[in-house]
């Protein structure tokens, strides 16, 4: 607020300073039968002249600020602002009358009631030009705090919805994770066991990132990795990683738990469901600056609508809620069979991290 009173200020007394530029130059060109004005005696009049607004339009500005003419008030506002008005009228009187020795506006300084009504005729209606003037900063002003309330309250609503996403994500992995590991506790111990270990690092990633909105794509990896070994250790060799990770994508930036939901899907969609061995392909890459994620399984193809559960809708609503229209999430029907999740962002990277070689 005291910014934009110092800006308003500075902005009256350079527009009154040009006026009074103006004023001198038009004194100048104007002919005069009993007087020849020089260029100071010009400057002198026309900038006294025009500085003597500067009270003035402050002091019009403040009304109008004070009390703008809006419902409510119309009466009331419209009556202070008249005199204002009367008494910016009668300032510039005065101070014309009593300051005419300095500016020469008369030769002969007539009566003040004629100087008066000149006045009134020079000076009113610029006043309430001062009061339009006021009135459209005023208003200026409430419409960018009300785009500024409106930008705060769309990012404490993306905010909140991300964290509800969040929460939503968290319980919907922990109960997939607990029932992968009962489905194997009796069959196989050992593997239960690796499974409980890669899970309780999981959860603690999970928690440490609980506040953050992107994380590095190196992160990201090596969180699929814990998710990836607990499902290795359930399905054995019916499970294959592949990995194509394009080089130099360790600082590029990403929202938490994108990969696993997707990973999730295709185990439990695709490879968890045949009989034979089955393989799973991590991709990224970029093409200029965009970013491209991809999980691809090898199993039969999904249907052409597929219905998407509680991770993949997250995904959606928390790419759209960070990205907008910036992004993009499809499932791909593959003609070989199979699917592949792939997940199109703006790249970004983190400033503070080193690129691997």
């Amino acid at each position: 607020m005291q910014r934009h009173r110092l800006l308003l200020i500075g902005a009256v007394c350079l527009w009154w300073t040009l006026e009074g530029v103006v004023t001198a130059g038009q004194l100048l060109t104007m002919q005069f039968s009993d007087e020849t004005l020089t260029v100071a005696d010009a400057l002198r009049r026309g900038l006294l002249s025009a500085w003597l607004w500067i009270p003035c339009s402050l002091a019009l500005l403040w009304v109008s600020e004070r009390f703008p003419i809006e419902r409510g008030r119309i009466a009331q506002s419209i009556a202070v602002s008249m005199l204002a008005a009367f008494a910016v009228v009668f300032f510039r009187a005065v101070t014309i009358y009593v300051c005419n020795p300095l500016l020469g506006w008369y030769a002969t300084l007539p009566a003040f009631s004629d100087v008066l009504v000149t006045s009134v005729f020079n000076n009113f209606l610029l006043s309430w030009l001062n009061i339009g003037v006021g009135h459209a900063v005023l208003y200026a002003r409430r419409a960018w705090e009300r785009q500024r309330l409106a930008e705060q309250l769309q990012a404490r609503l993306a905010e909140t919805q991300l964290d509800a996403l969040r929460a939503q994500l968290d319980p919907h992995f922990l109960f997939n994770a607990l029932n992968s590991i009962a489905e194997t506790i009796h069959r196989d111990p050992d593997a239960a066991d690796r499974m409980l270990v890669g899970l309780g690092e999981l959860l603690r990633n999970s928690l440490e990132r609980r506040e953050t909105r992107v994380v590095t794509l190196d992160e990201e990896l090596r969180l699929l990795r814990h998710y990836l070994q607990i499902e290795q250790a359930r399905l054995g060799d019916r499970m294959r990683v592949h990995w194509d990770i394009a080089p130099r994508l360790d600082d590029a930036l990403v929202p938490p738990m994108l990969l696993q939901p997707l990973a999730e899907n295709a185990i439990r969609h695709a490879i968890a469901a045949k009989i034979a061995p089955g393989v799973l392909e991590v991709r990224a890459w970029c093409d200029g600056d965009t970013l491209h994620l991809a999980i691809r399984d090898d199993g039969a193809a999904c249907a052409p609508s597929p219905r998407e559960g509680v991770g993949l809708s997250n995904i959606r609503a928390r790419l759209r809620l960070l990205y907008g229209d910036a992004q993009a999430f499809e499932l791909i029907a593959l003609p070989t069979g199979g699917t592949e999740a792939r997940v199109r962002l703006p790249l970004s990277r983190d400033a503070t991290a080193k690129v691997a070689a």
